[in-house]
């Protein structure tokens, strides 16, 4: 009786395993923004993935990872639609440090006409 080899199987699994975790940090969720430096608490439920709205250094708004930008109806009518299948979803707002204050304002105000009770800002950890 002949067995099963089971080495070329072993190999296959390595390459891929090698693949995904060569490619997995090359995703990059959002649109490219250069956040401001602050220490901050992580997101409460990693699982989840967050509602990302990115604010680029022109002020203008993107949904996750999409690259065109939308108005601020569309933010609106996006993030309330999001919030009503799930509640628990986090709601982050992920601005470049070069853009105005303002338009990080307008931001969180779009979720809050959205009904969306509570927003986080993402920020990149200072260096040591």
């Amino acid at each position: 009786m002949s067995e099963i080899n089971v080495v070329p199987y072993i190999d296959v699994m390595l390459v891929l395993l090698v693949i995904f975790m060569v490619t997995t940090p090359l995703l990059t969720q959002g649109v490219e923004v250069d956040l401001p430096v602050a220490i901050s608490n992580e997101v409460e439920d990693p699982d989840i993935e967050p509602f990302l709205l990115s604010v680029d250094k022109n002020g203008q708004l993107f949904a996750n990872d999409e690259k065109q930008p939308l108005s601020g109806e569309e933010i609106v009518r996006r993030a309330s639609i999001v919030y009503k299948r799930n509640p628990k979803i986090p709601f982050l707002v992920k601005g470049d440090r070069r853009v105005e204050y303002q338009a990080v304002m307008t931001a969180m105000v779009l979720l809050k006409q959205a009904g969306i009770p509570k927003v986080g800002l993402v920020t990149e950890p200072p260096e040591k």
